[in-house]
């Protein structure tokens, strides 16, 4: 097999998770968070996808403007080289698929796979994506559908039919999210495969299923990419022609209503991560069902899961509970609730609370702040800013700040001086005053700074000058 049969990975990285809150945010959502051992979904799905044959030589991803560089950083980390295609708002995964499509070259083999599911058997996912590349050379789309273990209400379910003579079957049809005795029913019958929402096509292919069966969506794409702005990696689409785009699944905008479609079935392990039972699946129980990640700990308890990693967490005498503990928010559920997760989050919103949404810890491009303290007037924040980074030139309207170096070096503007400050050395920005933080050294910076003021909302930053391309 020629380097030029390699296919080309689409990773779609636009989830929100709001299943897994309190861990998985709108800020920082699951595909992000560190859930198998140290490393995050996203990394281990880039890992997987880089282990098909031939290697592929690029990979693509398309996520939400306010994640591009926690994409990027994850690319990085992998050693891979990608195009990042930032969608202006969320249009789910039909736009999605078609903003790649009209990206790649139109003969392009093109694997498009969500960035938060866990399958760690890496070579039979790359045998069984093989399995697909002939029905998707003979012009179809190809699905791939996981061998279910169980009659599962939260996954939608894809009926094989007749065999191809390409090593897949048919699909016959899509069942949604079907109620347990059409889900019992479905695996008693012998031909139902969970939808994992992977498919392997030609770029020409999928632009020509848009065109059939969702025109609107695929002409938003088109005028969204036509004035496409590129910057560096990232891609950036037009804003006001996306936001246009309907919002819908690419299962009900294509999938449901085109031939020829082909399903090649999946045996190894899979889970979509899409709840805290599955994210508690991934550790070992003890003799008691327990299980346990960090400093938690299950006394007298039967069936709890904890999740505690900055503090000792005890649950005694408990059955069947999720504890999830965060710096800043605490659930406590039945396991029997798991799903519903996502209107706790919902009422939170509607409540404003800024939990909902938000981390204590903040991702930025040059590296993350932490709130540690707040109240009337004054605000204390952690800082650290990666090797060689720096934030951007700017001042504030209302408030001061003073700065702490705790490690490394920083370099300091202030008004028209520069200068370095080391360990235990503090500076003081006065309100209205022009000012950066720079790294100039080989080790992280980390520095506490304390804010006072009348306001110390995040939008009161006047940026004169980012390497990052903020406004």
């Amino acid at each position: 097999m020629n380097p030029s049969d390699a296919i080309l990975p689409v990773v779609l990285c636009g989830g929100s998770g709001t299943r897994l809150w309190p861990l998985s945010r709108q800020s920082f959502p699951k595909q992000f968070v560190p859930l198998v051992g140290d490393k995050s979904l996203l990394q281990l799905t880039l890992e997987r996808v880089a282990s098909l044959q031939p290697a592929p030589t690029t990979v693509m991803c398309v996520t939400a403007e306010d994640h591009r560089f926690l994409v990027a950083d994850t690319l990085k980390d992998c050693g891979m080289q990608g195009t990042v295609l930032l969608e202006p708002v969320a249009r789910n995964t039909a736009a999605a698929m078609a903003l790649a499509a009209l990206q790649a070259p139109p003969t392009a083999l093109m694997l498009f796979c969500p960035s938060d599911h866990h399958i760690p058997d890496r070579t039979a996912f790359a045998d069984t994506v093989q399995r697909g590349r002939a029905a998707a050379d003979a012009g179809a789309i190809v699905v791939f559908g996981i061998q279910p273990s169980f009659p599962s209400t939260a996954y939608g379910y894809i009926l094989q039919g007749e065999p191809r003579p390409d090593d897949s079957r048919a699909v016959d049809r899509f069942v949604e999210k079907p109620p347990a005795d059409q889900a019992q029913a479905l695996i008693l019958e012998g031909r139902a495969l969970w939808n994992a929402g992977i498919f392997l096509c030609r770029a020409k292919v999928l632009l020509a299923a848009l065109e059939q069966h969702a025109p609107d969506i695929l002409a938003s794409c088109r005028q969204a990419m036509a004035t496409a702005r590129p910057d560096d990696a990232f891609v950036r689409p037009d804003s006001r022609a996306f936001a246009a785009c309907r919002s819908q699944s690419i299962d009900h905008a294509v999938m449901e209503h085109h031939r020829p479609l082909a399903v090649v079935p999946y045996a190894g392990a899979w889970s979509d991560v899409g709840s805290w039972n599955a994210v508690a699946e991934l550790s070992p129980a003890d003799a008691e069902g327990n299980r346990v990640h960090g400093q938690g700990l299950a006394l007298q308890a039967s069936g709890t899961y904890i999740h505690a990693p900055h503090r000792p967490v005890v649950a005694l005498g408990t059955s069947d509970l999720l504890i999830i503990d965060t710096p800043d928010a605490l659930l406590v559920a039945d396991a029997g609730h798991a799903e519903q997760v996502k209107q706790v989050v919902a009422e939170l919103e509607a409540r404003q609370t800024p939990q909902a949404a938000s981390h204590r810890k903040v991702a930025r491009p040059w590296g993350w702040y932490d709130s540690v303290d707040a109240g009337d007037r004054f605000q204390v924040k952690r800082i650290c800013v990666h090797p060689g980074a720096s934030l951007s030139l700017q001042k504030h309207h209302h408030r001061a700040e003073h700065w702490i170096v705790v490690r490394g070096t920083a370099q300091v503007t202030r008004g028209a001086e520069t200068f370095l400050l080391t360990e235990n050395q503090s500076t003081y920005i006065p309100i209205g005053e022009v000012h950066r933080l720079s790294n100039p050294g080989k080790v992280e910076l980390e520095m506490i700074e304390v804010q006072s003021g009348g306001y110390l909302g995040e939008d009161d930053i006047v940026r004169l000058e980012d390497t990052y391309g903020r406004g």
